[in-house]
C-alpha cells in the first residue's frame, strides 16, 4: 500500500531520481537564469535577508548576523548519506556550518551552530566533489547544515560549475525568507523541509525562532507548488498536543492526503535539552505510536513511519 501511495504521490519525483528528467538547475543554467539568480543573491548579501530574521548586515563586507556565516562556504562534513529517506539514498550530502535556528536539542550541535567550525571550500571544490559523487552513483546532492539558507550564494555558484545532471535536494528547517523562496524556484528538485512547530511560543522557547510556524507553513505551501516536497515532523516529548498533532492536521488540510510525510521518532535529549524539563528524556514508543495513529486517522496516506 505504501509503495502504491508513493507512486501516486510522486510521479515526477521518482523520474528525477531515476535520471529520467534533467535537473532543474541545469535547465535554468542553460537559459541564463542561474547567473541572474546569483547576482540577485549577491545584492541581498549586502543587507542580508535570506532568512526570516532579516538581519540586514553586509555579509560581503565580512559582517555576520545571527547565523554567523560569512561570505565563504565552510563545510564540517561531507559523505554519502545512507540514513536519509529511502527514496533519496545514496545521497551526496554537504554539511554547512552555521544555522538560522538555535534548537536547544540539536543533535548536530555544536558543529552545526558554529559558523567557524569546519574548513573553507571553494565553489570549484564543492562542484568537483558533487560531480565525483554523481559518477559514483549518488542519486542527488543534499545541501544541509546547520542550515543551507545562509550559504545560498555559495550553493548557486557551486551549481553553476557542476557538470553532473544531479538532482538538488534542499534540506532545510524552512525558516527562510520570501526572497529565498523565489530564488530557489527553478533550482530545487526536491524540498526536504522540517515543520518543527505549530505553536510560536514553543518555537521561541526551544529554538529562538519568532514567527517560525507562520514562516514554515508559507514556505511549505510555496515548495509544494514549485516542485516535489517531503516533510519531516520530529515528534518531541511534551510537544505532541501543541505541535505534532496540529502540524499533521494542517498538512492534511492544506497539502493533501498524498503529501509525503516522515514522522521522526529519533528525538533524544541532546545539546541543552537538559535545561527544558519536558524534553529532557527520550520519546516513548507509546507517544510515537499515538502520533502515527492520528496521522492515519485523519487520512494521511503517504507516511514514512
Amino acid at each position: 500500500m505504501e509503495g502504491a501511495g508513493a507512486r501516486k504521490a510522486f510521479p515526477r519525483y521518482l523520474k528525477i531520481l531515476e535520471g529520467k528528467e534533467r535537473p532543474r538547475f541545469q535547465i535554468t543554467k542553460k537559459e541564463g537564469a542561474l547567473g541572474r539568480k546569483i547576482r540577485v543573491v549577491e545584492e541581498i548579501l549586502k543587507s542580508c535577508s535570506l532568512c526570516e530574521r532579516n538581519c540586514g548586515i553586509d555579509r560581503l563586507a565580512g559582517k555576520t548576523g545571527f547565523c554567523g556565516v560569512g561570505p565563504d562556504l565552510r563545510v564540517f562534513g561531507t559523505h554519502v548519506h545512507m540514513g536519509e529517506e529511502e527514496e533519496l539514498i545514496p545521497s551526496a550530502t554537504i554539511f554547512m556550518s552555521g544555522c538560522t535556528l538555535r534548537c536547544a536539542y540539536c543533535q548536530n550541535a555544536p558543529d552545526s551552530l558554529d559558523a567557524s567550525v569546519g574548513i573553507t571550500w571553494s565553489e570549484e571544490k564543492a562542484a568537483r566533489w558533487i560531480d565525483t559523487k554523481f559518477s559514483e552513483g549518488c542519486k542527488n546532492v543534499n545541501f544541509v547544515g546547520g542550515e543551507p539558507t545562509p550559504c545560498l550564494y555559495n550553493i548557486l555558484k557551486t551549481l553553476e560549475l557542476c557538470r553532473a545532471n544531479i538532482p538538488v535536494v534542499w534540506n532545510s528547517n524552512a525558516y527562510y525568507s520570501k526572497k529565498t523562496a523565489e530564488i530557489l524556484k527553478g533550482v530545487v528538485d526536491i524540498y526536504l523541509l522540517d515543520l518543527r512547530y505549530f505553536n510560536e511560543e514553543c518555537a521561541i522557547r526551544l529554538s529562538s525562532a519568532p514567527s517560525y510556524p507562520e514562516t514554515a507553513r508559507r514556505n511549505l505551501l510555496d515548495a509544494a507548488k514549485d516542485s516535489e516536497l517531503l516533510i519531516r515532523v520530529l515528534v518531541m516529548p511534551g510537544h505532541i498536543e501543541c505541535d505534532s498533532l496540529p502540524i499533521l492536521k494542517w498538512i492534511r488540510e492544506n497539502l493533501g492526503e498524498w503529501t509525503r510525510v516522515n514522522i521522526l521518532a529519533q528525538y533524544y535529549p541532546a545539546w541543552h535539552a537538559r535545561n527544558f524539563p519536558e524534553i529532557n528524556r527520550r520519546l516513548t514508543d507509546e507517544e510515537y505510536r499515538r502520533v502515527v495513529k492520528y496521522a492515519r486517522e485523519i487520512g494521511l496516506k503517504n507516511l514514512i513511519s
